[in-house]
């Protein structure tokens, strides 16, 4: 991912909390992490996160989801002795379809991005809007996309280890690589 195309993409994220009423600090502006997961098509997969804390206990953040932007399908494994991490979603602007382990949806309101139909297998459909909050247990199968305007969430959890994230992709890389404008 080109360096600005980070920028963009943390301005854009900036502006969509700062419309929802989310203050931010200019350090935590410019420290908005753009995962891109390596695939190159980040209004179609990535996030933009804020970490406000994140101790051996417990985690803070807000989540940007872009229109139709889909955080891909993965899960929180054990990392030694913790189970992984649980993590509850709240919605505070726009929509999000959630997609968990369980009965499938007989229609899904996201849309899979193409190419990439082979990495996503859990079709459980949790539909959330401004208010409504879902809780992911350790080691459940999940993805996310926005709707049409996009969305901001809040996530509480306990420690997040990213990097240890499983996804079903195997093309991703969850630590993204920035490179210089030539």
């Amino acid at each position: 991912m080109k360096r600005s195309e980070v920028s963009q993409a943390q301005e854009r994220a900036a502006q969509m909390l700062e419309t929802n009423g989310i203050v931010l600090t200019e350090e935590e502006i410019r420290h908005i992490e753009v995962a891109g997961f390596g695939l190159g098509q980040l209004d179609v997969q990535g996030l933009e996160l804020v970490t406000y804390v994140n101790t051996d206990r417990y985690c803070a953040k807000e989540l940007v989801l872009f229109p139709r932007q889909t955080c891909p399908e993965h899960l929180h494994p054990p990392v030694g002795e913790d189970p992984g991490k649980m993590e509850t979603f709240r919605c505070r602007s726009g929509k999000v379809f959630l997609y968990v382990e369980g009965e499938a949806a007989i229609s899904l309101k996201a849309t899979i991005p193409v190419g990439s139909e082979a990495y996503y297998s859990v079709f459980h459909e949790i539909e959330l809007h401004p208010g409504e909050q879902y809780t992911i247990n350790p080691g459940i199968k999940h993805w996310f996309q926005a709707g049409d305007d996009g969305a901001v969430v809040s996530e509480f959890s306990s420690t997040s280890r990213d990097e240890y994230d499983l996804f079903t992709d195997p093309r991703i890389a969850r630590v993204p690589l920035i490179e210089d404008d030539e």
